[in-house]
């Protein structure tokens, strides 16, 4: 077995990682080096499947990831190679062509961002697998088992690769086995948001990244585990909106810069009665700029963000900048997020696109309306408080919200709040009759007093947990900062969880036992060490805060009837007693308010909608804050359109009994 340090400066992997902390941005990244794979195969002559198969098993707290290829597959040193690689050596910057534009630093970017995890790879029946993991010391190690071995019949199986006949050579004749690739991430990074499967395959659909991939593979979207109930596939496509064409396809277009003459050309079309998604990489309007068989950005250069571009999209193709590119022009943004509109030979590509597409934008201005729309809905009486615990751990594990008091450093730039109570991970995934550490990490100061930790498990039999949780007074920890348990599970597939609650505060983690685990994966430091160097500490503060998803406070601690002295509001949200209050002084609830200010039965669906648009509100309110969209009233409006599809139905059923 050999442990090593990757060789790569720490600190720009560390950057790096959280910046690219994304399950969406790491499997466009798998996605597309698997296409470059075959793209390699298919320039030097060979047939290929074109099959990459995507795998997401989703987790409360924590979500393992797999991307499978039937491509190259890599030797035990070339698999050892790509963790050094660094900005010389992507395709992109070599000017190939291929590639998303990581400069050779995603798939480590992927690992680190999200956890750890290992590459498994077959070539001319050789199997190598390598564990990519940090040290005790958050150091970004890896573990090559030092060296490569002969792949079994289980190995094809387990990575989907076809097994042919294995003895036979590594010629390439008829019969012989395939190779491939499988990448595995487990996502115990509590800052990394667990996407739904539904949303996880509608965002890579629309990837702009990876539209093109789309078009020319079959890949495939497995989630679940065989055998579950969620258990199901489907395949990834971008379906294009039903539209009209307003230039091309492919009309040709060119630009000048130092007399030379650039080709490329544009495809513009309007959609029609559908309404597309304006920003980010899952956007469908704009258009989607390519060169060779990358993908560069998505955007309407000069016309971006302006009345009368809401409907349209479509693709630029301009060879040369991949050319450029490889001649070492910074075409490409310092962030990696799309071309660099000051470099003169972006500019000029920016300023021909424009002209272009500028009648047809002109045009869509004059004749363009917007249509508002705003819906909502609500919960049942009974089960209020059950609602208001469900919502306040939704606010965080679902929709990554800081509840905690804002803090504020020194130069009035935001803090990350110290947690009362989390676990050193909320992800444990580990392979059976190995026992391992589950430790709660607490600040009794901030817990109430008169307050007790309580415990809630959610453990199968064959998960054993020692000593067994039991329920403590506030007032007996006294200085105790760690509670720790040893775990053991004997069965694959078993999985459960704990969930601490003191107060208003509570932290849960989730414990999976899974055969391939990695043993390597067991006391991981925080993924978000303190930087040791000035440099680092600056970058460090540069970064937004982002929350834990694992731990919080609760945003709605209860509920109110009151007198609010007008008759507008029926309900609304006070953030100092973080409760919703109902208007007794409004016309509407005072119908269904007896003496006593009890809601007769027949007020539940007015409790259901007073509830719901409180709650979404509030939700919506928080959501478009933190992503830094403060009195945006679009985004507002999306946001909570948003939350009252997510979680409407199920707050009238709940009120319906």
């Amino acid at each position: 077995m050999t442990v090593a340090e990757i060789q790569v400066d720490q600190r720009v992997i560390g950057i790096d990682s959280r910046r690219f902390a994304s399950v969406e941005k790491a499997l466009v990244e798998l996605i597309t080096n698997s296409d470059d794979s075959y793209a390699r195969l298919e320039k030097a002559g060979a047939s290929v499947t074109g099959r990459i198969r995507v795998g997401y098993e989703r987790h409360h707290a924590g979500a393992v990831l797999m991307v499978s290829d039937q491509a190259e597959g890599m030797s035990f040193e070339q698999a050892g190679r790509i963790l050094s690689y660094g900005g010389a050596h992507s395709p992109l910057a070599r000017g190939e062509g291929a590639g998303r534009g990581y400069f050779g630093r995603g798939l480590k970017q992927a690992i680190f961002g999200l956890g750890h995890g290992w590459i498994e790879t077959i070539q001319n029946g050789r199997f190598t697998r390598i564990d990519v993991f940090r040290g005790e010391n958050g150091g970004y190690l890896y573990d090559d088992d030092g060296a490569d071995r002969r792949a079994f019949p289980a190995d094809y199986a387990r990575l989907g690769i076809p097994a042919g006949d294995i003895d036979a050579g590594a010629d390439g004749t008829d019969g012989a086995a395939g190779n491939g690739t499988r990448v595995t991430i487990v996502v115990d990074n509590p800052h990394v948001t667990i996407t739904q499967h539904s949303t996880l395959l509608q965002s890579l659909s629309d990837n702009i990244y990876l539209r093109d991939v789309l078009d020319r593979r079959e890949v495939e979207l497995v989630h679940g585990r065989p055998g579950a109930e969620d258990y199901g596939s489907e395949n990834i496509r971008f379906h294009e909106p039903p539209a009209s064409v307003l230039l091309g396809p492919d009309q040709p277009g060119s630009f000048s810069l130092d007399g030379e003459e650039f080709p490329f050309t544009v495809t513009l079309k309007r959609a029609r009665d559908v309404e597309l998604t304006l920003k980010g990489d899952e956007r469908t309007a704009g258009l989607v700029v390519e060169s060779g068989m990358a993908v560069l950005d998505c955007q309407l250069f000069e016309y971006e963000n302006q009345v009368g571009t809401e409907y349209l999209f479509g693709t630029v193709r301009c060879p040369a900048l991949t050319e450029m590119l490889g001649r070492g022009k910074a075409i490409i943004s310092d962030e990696r997020e799309g071309l660099n509109l000051k470099d003169p030979f972006v500019a000029a590509f920016s300023r021909a696109v424009s002209r272009m597409i500028a009648g047809p934008v002109q045009a869509e201005k004059e004749k363009l309306t917007h249509l508002e729309r705003a819906t909502t809905s609500g919960r049942t009486a009974e089960m209020i408080e059950h609602l208001l615990q469900h919502m306040s751990e939704a606010a965080v594990i679902d929709l990554g919200l800081e509840t905690a008091p804002a803090l504020r450093n020194g130069d009035g730039t935001a803090a990350a709040p110290p947690a009362a109570l989390r676990f050193t991970t909320p992800f444990y995934y580990r392979p059976p009759g190995h026992p391992f550490h589950v430790a709660l990490l607490l600040d009794p100061g901030q817990l109430p007093d008169a307050g007790t930790l309580t415990f809630e498990l959610a453990l199968p039999g064959s998960l054993r947990i020692d000593p067994t949780p039991a329920p403590v007074p506030v007032s007996a920890l006294r200085d105790t900062r760690r509670i720790e348990w040893t775990m053991a599970g004997d069965r694959s597939g078993e999985h459960g969880e704990i969930t601490v609650r003191a107060g208003d505060y509570w932290a849960l983690c989730e414990i999976v036992i899974a055969e391939h685990a990695s043993r390597r994966s067991t006391d991981q430091p925080p993924h978000h060490a303190i930087a040791t160097d000035a440099s680092a500490q600056q970058a460090a503060h540069r970064e937004v805060h982002r929350p834990s998803r694992d731990h919080g406070v609760d945003l709605f601690t209860g509920y109110d009837f009151r007198t609010l002295h007008n008759s507008a509001d029926r309900a609304v949200y006070s953030p100092a007693e973080r409760k919703v209050i109902i208007n007794t002084g409004a016309p509407t609830v005072q119908l269904y308010v007896d003496g006593r200010g009890r809601f007769r039965d027949s007020a539940r669906l007015l409790l259901a909608e007073l509830f719901l648009d409180v709650i979404s509100d509030e939700l919506a309110r928080r959501r478009v804050e933190q992503h830094g969209h403060a009195g945006d009233l679009k985004a507002f409006q999306a946001a909570k359109r948003d939350i009252i599809r997510r979680y409407g139905s199920d707050i009238h059923r709940t009120f319906l009994g």
